[in-house]
C-alpha cells in the first residue's frame, strides 16, 4: 500500500488497517519462530506500511490542532 492509497482512506479505515496489519505481523512472527515462514520480506513490508499509516494519522492530527 503506497502513500497515495493511505491518504485516500478515512481515519476509521486507517485504524482498522493498522489493526489487521499488526495481526498479520504477529502471525508472521509466529511462523518465523516455528520455521515455516515462506517470505521473510513480507514482515518488512508490513512494518513499513504500518509506519506509513501512522505517519498519515499523525499528520492529520497535527493539521487538526493548528
Amino acid at each position: 500500500m503506497n502513500v497515495k492509497e493511505v491518504r485516500d482512506l478515512s481515519n476509521e479505515e486507517l485504524v482498522k488497517e493498522v489493526t489487521s496489519l499488526k495481526e498479520e505481523l504477529y502471525n508472521l512472527r509466529f511462523a518465523q519462530a516455528t520455521g515455516s515462514l515462506d517470505n521473510p520480506a513480507r514482515m518488512k513490508d508490513i512494518r513499513k506500511t504500518i509506519a506509513r499509516i501512522k505517519t498519515v494519522m499523525t499528520e492529520r492530527a497535527n493539521a487538526e490542532n493548528k
